[in-house]
């Protein structure tokens, strides 16, 4: 990678590192020597934004959200996000389980009480009973924490596995613009993509980490009795909390994000399924059905409503809750969609869409409707309007929410540590996600740099919290997005144009190399037949045969004036010809070893278990643009050749015609 320091001490890219810190440095620093001046002009930046770009927002996440159902629906949707021969590296179950767990955060414990019970309080649309009110505030609850919210995931979660596997480009924001840019994803544009990409999500995470430390705050009063609102407490927990991520990621994903993850997810059930028991169950299930309906029903309406017509001043409330939202979920986007690519690869584009579309909304809802129409309902029927005027201390909702069920003690105190492991393990995976933009989607680095992403987090959501408070947070949170919501509509555009490359390569067929056997050599095909080859053996075929083929190919493009190269990744076992093109995806022609297991049928012994059948090996093709590939071992060196020459013919074909498509689509000139 250029610009990126491979060494034991760091692997940063410093044209993404150095801009981005100093970017956030001078907020930050603006925050502490002029705190006035940066509040007031922060406030001001956000109505700003609102005033002028709330119609971008809006029409910006219709796009993400109609793309993907497009694509779910289109013959894009049969493409796998990795080779054609892929297949996922996890089981449909355990895919949606960890999309289940995506779906969860702090966000929901924050706001699974606080926003239905506020939108109750104060319809945004006018209605003439409670119950209609009810329902106005379970659908805009639901517009913000449903199919939107995960369609910028997904969009971004896409883009990443589609160049990631498929193009097999670094797992970084910057790649989903190789079909406009090519290699120069690697200066400047690239560069600065990912500088947007790193300022977002840290701002998009420290605001969620100051909605946590409020909400740990006031729980520990509650529970404890102590006065927890002051700022030095607030500081104290966001230190104390932090160094908890730290050892974390110290730990390793595996040791730390997974296993406190996985706690977290049946703590979270386990109280998701208590106060479904413990509150008004039928009346939930049945609001529950009537709330996806009614949601369904009105999702175009809500997709597009910037509440233009509106009688009332409705701009301070579009722009604190959908532009607010919308920005939010944008910041966190790279942080998010990461996760869900990595977890993807091998799935179908449409399995993605609807798994990523459909698992997380649905958990989200459910868990809205049972902490929100529980709240309604109790305030309502027992607490008789207590638990709405508590509702403007949306920090301690939760735990006076608690208080109208049983065991309000016990479920205060999961609640607490549900947000604190919540807490923890955002800090730590954002840190893991921070660490792989800013150096270019490194996959091992040092231990330190981890652990500065997480120091910088706590003092980026420590500063704006003493400097101007939550508010403060949420004004950074829709001025980052916002250019990064701009970035996301090029790489849609960029996903396009590598989903219409890949159909363009699948409908010109390409004979298998065997079309080039004439028939010589058979007793050697035999040979390798009957062989069963082992890895030692086609690696030496791979070295004899198949390096000399490339490397005369090699020759003879740069004796005729065509840039061309060999070679050998040691650690992967690959061996590949590249020719580099800046208006196409390079032409690559690589062979490596295959692991095969030999079939249950050809063994004596059929009930064998796979995983104890012996294995042999194969030197099978791979390309630039993730098709299958095929076995070449009878191939001789001519032949070999022979197969790259009418690949590249093939190649040069589809560069003719994606400049036929661009003098069509240029305008005519008189």
């Amino acid at each position: 990678m250029d610009n990126v320091v491979s060494s034991r001490n760091t692997t940063l890219a410093w044209p993404v590192f150095i801009p981005g810190l100093l970017l956030i440095g001078s907020l930050l620093a603006w925050s502490v020597l002029l705190p006035g001046s940066a509040e007031h002009t922060f406030l001001l930046a956000q109505q700003w934004v609102i005033h002028h770009f709330g119609w971008f927002y809006i029409l910006a996440v219709a796009i993400f959200l109609l793309l993907l159902l497009a694509m779910a629906v289109s013959r894009y949707g049969d493409i796998r996000l990795g080779p054609d021969e892929s297949r996922p590296d996890f089981s449909f179950t355990s895919w949606l389980a960890m999309l289940f767990a995506a779906g969860m955060g702090i966000g929901l414990m924050y706001f699974g009480v606080g926003e239905p019970m506020l939108h109750y309080l104060a319809p945004p649309t006018t209605t003439a009973t409670p119950a209609a009110a009810a329902q106005v505030a379970m659908l805009t609850t639901f517009q913000h924490w449903g199919l939107h919210a995960w369609a910028i995931y997904g969009v971004v979660g896409l883009v990443l596995a589609y160049f990631g596997f498929r193009y097999q480009l670094p797992l970084t924001v910057r790649s989903g613009l190789y079909p406009l840019l090519g290699e120069r994803i690697n200066g400047p544009f690239g560069h600065a993509v990912d500088v947007f990409a790193l300022v977002g999500t840290v701002f998009g995470i420290a605001t969620t980490l100051g909605y946590g430390v409020l909400q740990i705050s006031a729980g520990l009063a509650t529970l404890t009795g102590w006065e927890t609102s002051g700022l030095g407490f607030q500081l104290g927990l966001i230190g104390a909390v932090m160094a908890l991520a730290g050892l974390s990621v110290a730990s390793g994903l595996d040791k730390g994000v997974r296993h406190l993850s996985e706690m977290n997810l049946a703590l979270a059930g386990s109280l998701l399924l208590f106060v479904l028991l413990a509150g008004p169950t039928l009346y939930l299930l049945n609001a529950f059905s009537e709330n996806i309906g009614h949601y369904l029903s009105g999702v175009v309406m809500l997709t597009f409503r910037t509440f233009s017509y509106s009688e009332n001043d409705m701009q301070g409330w579009f722009g604190g809750w959908t532009l607010l939202y919308w920005a939010w979920w944008i910041s966190w986007s790279p942080f998010v969609g990461m996760f869900i690519a990595r977890i993807s690869r091998g799935r179908t584009i449409r399995e993605f869409i609807i798994g990523v579309l459909l698992v997380p909304s649905l958990f989200n809802l459910l868990w809205m409707t049972v902490f929100g129409n529980s709240a309604i309902w109790l305030d309502s029927h027992v607490a008789a309007g207590a638990l709405g005027a508590a509702a403007g201390n949306v920090d301690a909702l939760l735990f006076r929410f608690f208080d109208y069920l049983p065991y309000p003690q016990l479920t205060s105190g999961i609640a607490v540590v549900l947000v604190a492991v919540f807490f923890v393990t955002s800090a730590d995976s954002g840190a893991m996600v921070l660490d792989a933009i800013a150096t270019r989607g490194a996959t091992r680095s040092p231990l330190w740099q981890r652990v500065f992403w997480v120091l910088l987090l706590a003092l980026t959501a420590g500063i704006l919290l003493t400097t101007g408070g939550l508010k403060a947070l949420q004004a950074m949170t829709l001025l980052s997005a916002l250019p990064f919501a701009a970035i996301m509509l090029v790489l849609c555009y960029g996903l396009l144009l590598g989903l219409q490359a890949d159909r363009r390569h699948a409908t010109r067929a390409l004979a298998p190399a065997t079309s080039f056997w004439s028939g010589h050599h058979w007793r050697q095909r035999l040979a390798v037949i009957l062989n069963q080859p082992q890895a030692e053996e086609v690696q030496r075929f791979i070295d004899e045969q198949v390096e000399p083929a490339l490397q005369s190919v090699a020759t003879e493009m740069r004796a005729r004036g065509v840039a061309a190269s060999v070679t050998r990744d040691a650690a992967n076992g690959t061996l590949q010809l590249a020719i580099p093109q800046p208006s196409l995806r390079d032409f690559v022609y690589g062979v490596r070893c295959v692991q095969q297991a030999i079939p249950a049928f050809v063994l004596r012994d059929a009930a064998l278990p796979s995983g104890q059948r012996p294995h042999n090996y194969q030197p099978v093709t791979f390309f630039a643009d993730g098709r299958a590939g095929y076995n070449i071992a009878y191939l001789q060196q001519q032949e070999v050749i022979a197969d790259v020459l009418k690949q590249y013919e093939r190649y040069l074909a589809l560069l003719q015609d994606e400049h036929s498509r661009l003098l069509s689509a240029a305008p005519a000139h008189a």
